[in-house]
């Protein structure tokens, strides 16, 4: 039996929810230790104030930005991996990633030049202070400088586990996650280099990733990455945009929505903008558990239903939605019950211990809610039905969030501030949740597709 035809028997005949755990843990892993080491910089760099910490929350939005790229891009080209590899097509797979791996290159690179040229202002529209900028500047420079290697590790992480290899991927991020936790250490503790070395600990740990993930990547994936294999077909990088263009409304969405929350708490004070950053943090963490299984939910979804195994995708669906709720459930419970200690071992300004404890309360509460949206989005992402995916991503960070944000600033204050992004979360899952309904409804099952096709 060929390699393509055990990668064909792997994903149609292990037991679903087995084989969404075998990908979705090592890839929630993989986000666990990424959002570990983002904690991490929030916690050393609030060693050294409240203002330095702000500059975490500023630089968070750019973060968001790069994703934004990457996760189109590799959401994108990895749906068509896995829809080759079921057709055992290994040279199509190949023309794929390879053209998704130098794209984002290039884009990284362009964002890294003209994010250095424009610095200052670009961190001004993003929502800093004029205290909060100098800290923003020095953290911005090291993210714009490992900007192409975060892009180019995320597309290889995302096709990895379109492959399923997830395992290889949790690799690659979660040694550069510990790196980067030892590199705040020695840079900000023992080196004193202040904001400044946290940014550059985040630069060198994202480059030892890429090229950990590279290394993976060549040795083990059936398609590999090949300059001459760069397609030169328009419709190539059209389908690749326009299959990851939920991923880069969520995301992107994400960043201007943190960009203009940003802007709405400056009234309130760098206070407003620390407290809001550690909540987004945390709040993140517990996300990245419904991420991380929903993610290991992608290409069984994907690949099932190329191969019109739509029972496996059904059940598939169901078994990621409780899953992932009970997880995030119980993170988030954890996150309400001990609110107030969660801000303290951050940040100890009682300012922002008062603001941000509420705000996170209010978060672990919208959180509960996600796992229903992430999974419906994934799902319809992953079996290309790119507009109702679309529209989707386009709730929580977007349709949604944005009149409420603007509304309960208006009405409320700082209230609104720390209540906009959970009633976005629980609105946005309640319009998800026919859609839900809908395929479970309407899809039919393997075995009635297949009679109707005899």
């Amino acid at each position: 039996m060929t390699v393509a035809e055990q990668h064909y028997q792997k994903m149609t005949k292990t037991p679903v929810s087995k084989l969404i755990i075998l990908l979705g843990i090592p890839t929630t892993i993989s986000m666990l230790i990424t959002n570990i080491y983002n904690l991490a910089d929030t916690y050393f760099v609030g060693s050294l104030g409240e203002s330095p910490q702000g500059a975490t929350g500023i630089l968070f939005t750019l973060q968001c930005i790069i994703q934004a790229i990457a996760f189109m891009l590799g959401h994108g080209s990895g749906t068509f991996v896995s829809k080759s590899l079921a057709e055992k097509n290994t040279k199509e797979a190949t023309k794929y990633v390879s053209t998704a791996f130098f794209l984002g290159g290039a884009i990284g690179i362009l964002l890294m030049a003209f994010g250095l040229i424009f610095l200052t202002p670009f961190m001004k529209l993003l929502g800093s202070t004029d205290t909060i900028l100098p800290y923003a500047e020095d953290f911005g420079f090291w993210i714009l400088i490992a900007a192409p290697f975060m892009i180019c590790s995320l597309i290889l992480n995302n096709n990895l586990r379109y492959e399923g290899k997830a395992f290889f991927s949790m690799i690659g991020l979660t040694t550069g996650g510990l790196l980067n936790i030892f590199g705040d250490y020695l840079f900000i503790t023992q080196f004193h280099m202040g904001v400044y070395g946290a940014g550059m600990a985040t630069a060198i740990s994202q480059m030892v990733s890429f090229t950990i993930l590279l290394i993976l990547y060549l040795k083990m994936a059936q398609s590999t990455i090949s300059f001459k294999s760069i397609s030169k077909d328009i419709m190539v990088y059209l389908s690749i945009m326009r299959v990851g263009l939920p991923s880069l409304i969520r995301q992107g969405l994400t960043s201007i929505s943190q960009g203009l929350l940003n802007n709405l708490a400056k009234p309130f004070g760098d206070s407003a903008i620390t407290a809001m950053s550690v909540v987004n943090r945390f709040s993140s963490f517990v996300m990245c558990v419904g991420l991380g299984i929903g993610q290991g939910f992608q290409p069984v979804s994907s690949f099932n239903y190329q191969a019109k195994e739509y029972t496996r995708v059904k059940k598939g669906l169901v078994f990621t939605l409780i899953f992932g709720s009970a997880f995030v459930g119980t993170l988030a419970i954890l996150g309400y019950s001990f609110a107030d200690k969660i801000i303290w071992l951050f940040q100890k300004e009682p300012r922002v211990i008062e603001i941000g404890s509420l705000a996170l309360k209010y978060a672990s509460i919208g959180v509960m809610f996600l796992p229903i949206s992430v999974s419906v989005n994934m799902l319809y992402q992953s079996i290309r039905k790119s507009a109702i995916a679309s529209f989707i991503a386009l709730l929580r960070s977007g349709l949604v969030f944005i009149p409420v944000l603007t509304l309960t600033v208006h009405y409320f204050g700082l209230t609104g501030i720390q209540i906009s992004q959970p009633l976005a979360d629980i609105i946005s899952s309640l319009i998800s949740l026919p859609f839900v309904f809908y395929f479970l409804i309407h899809t039919p099952n393997t075995e009635v597709q297949k009679e109707a096709e005899v």
